[in-house]
């Protein structure tokens, strides 16, 4: 079972384990009731702690996370191998391939990055549980971050800044900020627009190469909505190349050139890491049949 320590500063001499906890522990409320519920739970020097006893500067609050364990892949030797680019004892990176979804759905039981990721941990005998702390469409290239533990799934994405580069059909120059709510198209369970009623979703863009009718751009979000970044390419008419689904051509790529090249983030094992993410052949075949420079990974 995987144990955590929190030591407490001066500035929080009498507050409350729930108040140290939750505050700049960043302990989720759900995780911190299943903690405790575990024998031994919630410790300070080996003595068991209730949410509202007070702490003191100096003490050690020791966390033993609930145990956790999802059923592995029917046929773990389907899929093809984890391309892990960077693991720590709070984080797994890796970088997914195009055709690769994340979870099982009808019609496709294996060969999932959960599969993948579940089969590795196992082998290597550390818990297998799923803890991805975003989504990448199936067809979408590069790094994901998958938690190993359910304390790092809630403390680690507030910690997170992705770049994502993208090849963009048309010339653009210089860089811009599109603020457009994206929502489900009406009647489509899959497909966004940008409408009224939709969440806030903000993308800041800038054009790092442009020749032969294409752009090469660098992504950033401030929000995660589905397919955003295709979305909002799309709305200023630039639509990536490949992505037919929302008007883009897949005469030089079959599928959306986007990719997932970095990830900084806050790992509570490890600290702060920078990785980055290769780009995949077709990318690359794609930026040369465009004469566009390859970007250097940030």
């Amino acid at each position: 079972m995987r144990e955590l320590s929190f030591t407490v500063p001066e500035r929080y001499e009498g507050v409350s384990v729930r108040g140290f906890l939750r505050g700049p522990c960043g302990v989720s409320a759900r995780l911190l009731a299943q903690c405790k519920r575990v024998e031994q739970g919630i410790c300070v020097a080996g003595e068991q702690k209730i949410a509202t006893d007070k702490l003191h500067a100096g003490e050690v609050v020791v966390l033993r996370l609930p145990q956790e364990q999802e059923g592995l892949p029917v046929h773990p030797n389907g899929a093809a191998p984890l391309a892990v680019l960077y693991e720590d004892a709070s984080v797994l990176a890796v970088n997914k391939p195009a055709g690769m979804i994340l979870y099982a759905r009808a019609g496709q039981m294996t060969g999932t990055l959960r599969d993948v990721a579940l089969t590795y941990l196992e082998a290597r005998g550390e818990m297998p549980v799923f803890h991805p702390l975003y989504r990448l469409d199936r067809d979408t290239t590069g790094l994901v971050l998958l938690a190993k533990d359910r304390y790092s799934a809630s403390a680690v994405p507030p910690t997170v800044q992705k770049v994502y580069w993208a090849v963009c059909e048309g010339t653009l120059s210089g860089s811009g900020t599109i603020e457009k709510p994206i929502g489900l198209q009406a009647g489509s369970k899959v497909r966004q627009c940008v409408c009224a009623e939709g969440r806030p979703s903000v993308t800041h863009w800038q054009a790092a190469a442009a020749g032969q009718g294409h752009t090469l751009v660098r992504c950033v979000l401030d929000t995660g909505r589905t397919h955003q970044i295709r979305v909002h390419m799309a709305s200023i008419g630039h639509p990536l190349a490949g992505d037919d689904f929302y008007g883009g051509n897949r005469a030089l790529i079959d599928r959306q050139a986007l990719h997932c090249a970095s990830a900084r983030f806050v790992s509570p094992a490890a600290g702060e890491q920078n990785v980055r993410a290769p780009l995949p052949a077709d990318y690359h075949a794609l930026l040369c049949r465009l004469q566009l420079s390859a970007p250097e990974l940030e």
